[in-house]
């Protein structure tokens, strides 16, 4: 019966009654709705790419390179912000992940069944806390003791450095990159923790089994094995910290300038876009849409690395 079934042999009204419309039917629905997202991620570059036009026949690649910023004169250039969106991400990973992997390597290794539950479940609620939220806890908390405290502590003992030179603002990357450090913590972590649990248990104990005390078994074999994991973490962390938008605009200072001191104002791709596009109109409305562009492209290719690491970390 399967072998008439598979050539066909079985006569045209068995044949017909054997077909599942159901499947075929709800095959072609689920695909459609596949390449339903896949055109509206199309259309969405296609529309930034076509509305930034001006921008992109006046100032060409050169855009990328000026540092210039004057509607008045229609002079623009994206460095100062691209700089301030790498500056903030760069000190909110450094500071994000060791706490990160430390918490996941905790969660997964050492902490009992009760804590690891209610830790887990803490760290998670942090992902749930809109980020409007953070960036009112930044303003009216983290911006006041940076001030007040932190910075004066950084410029008195390191301020023959440049990167801590400067006055005390409060406002500006330090400020930002903390706030986007708090806030990429919950996927860094969780992404983390689902790596290391990926890790064959079987390794472990084979390692325990032969003397190695706890450190040397998450160095060795946890760690280690689950490091394209590890990294999948990281870049998506970096991803949700390039497109941090509200938090990021209540307290980095929005200045269009690059300074080497993390203490200054400054101001990212997306702070600009939030702060001027409502009044903005001809070439600068361009120009915005055009540094939208750039960050949708650069939040697409971090997102895509970063599912292909997981992915090559579950195999």
């Amino acid at each position: 019966m399967a072998r008439e079934l598979r050539t066909g042999m079985l006569p045209p009204r068995v044949r017909r009654a054997s077909i599942n419309w159901g499947d075929r039917a709800f095959h072609g629905i689920t695909t459609g709705f596949a390449l339903l997202i896949a055109a509206l991620v199309a259309l969405l570059v296609l529309e930034l790419a076509t509305e930034s036009v001006p921008a992109l026949s006046r100032f060409g690649p050169g855009f990328l390179a000026s540092t210039s910023w004057n509607p008045v004169t229609g002079e623009f250039g994206a460095l100062p912000f691209i700089y301030g969106t790498l500056a903030t991400s760069a000190l909110a990973l450094a500071l994000a992940w060791p706490i990160g992997v430390g918490a996941a390597a905790f969660l997964t290794e050492l902490a009992p069944r009760f804590v690891r539950s209610i830790l887990g479940t803490m760290v998670e609620m942090l992902a749930a806390v809109p980020s409007v939220v953070y960036g009112l806890w930044g303003v009216f908390v983290l911006v006041p003791l940076l001030r007040e405290r932190v910075e004066p502590w950084l410029i008195e003992r390191l301020g023959v450095l440049p990167v801590f030179s400067g006055p005390p603002f409060g406002l500006g990357v330090f400020a930002a990159g903390l706030l986007l450090a708090v806030m990429i913590l919950p996927t860094l972590a969780s992404v983390s923790r689902e790596a290391m649990s990926a890790v064959p248990r079987g390794q472990r104990e084979a390692l325990l089994a032969l003397g190695a005390t706890r450190w040397e078994v998450i160095r060795a074999v946890v760690l280690a094995q689950a490091r394209s994991g590890l990294v999948a973490a990281t870049v998506l962390a970096l991803g949700r910290a390039l497109g941090e938008t509200m938090a990021t605009v209540m307290v980095i200072g929005n200045s269009p300038s690059i300074n080497v001191s993390i203490f200054a104002p400054a101001s990212t791709m997306a702070s600009v876009i939030a702060n001027d596009f409502n009044e903005a109109t001809g070439l600068q409305k361009a120009v915005l849409l055009e540094l939208g562009l750039i960050l949708l492209v650069v939040s697409l290719a971090v997102n895509t690395a970063a599912r292909l690491m997981a992915a090559r970390s579950t195999r």
